[in-house]
């Protein structure tokens, strides 16, 4: 059932589960920068319960929110070059209002 476009980036659906497929490099790409941002959270907490003055942490936060806003881009320039193109290609149009909310819900 599973359906891989050029890039390996795209999904398959069944009635339960619905799964990207992406190449293990956008993988490893994706899980380093998880892991970076996860070790500045864990720096921020330190750094809160140290007392560090606030414009420092709120300094950590801004960069914290710009990395977890570039692995959203990554994901959604993605999805939109396959998933969704796949989708409009078969006729799903709803597909449309799936993307409008999830962007909605980034640029928050």
């Amino acid at each position: 059932m599973a359906e891989v476009c050029e890039d390996g980036s795209c999904h398959t659906s069944s009635a339960d589960e619905r799964k990207s497929h992406h190449s293990d490099k956008f993988k490893s790409n994706l899980v380093s920068r998880l892991n970076r941002i996860e070790g500045q959270v864990r720096g921020v907490k330190g750094m809160v319960e140290r007392d560090v003055y606030c414009d420092d942490v709120l300094n950590q936060i801004a960069a914290i929110q710009s990395a977890l806003n570039g692995v959203g881009k990554l994901l959604l320039e993605g999805h939109m070059r396959s998933c969704i193109v796949e989708r409009i290609e078969s006729g799903d149009r709803e597909v449309l209002d799936e993307l409008l909310t999830t962007i909605n819900k980034l640029v928050k």
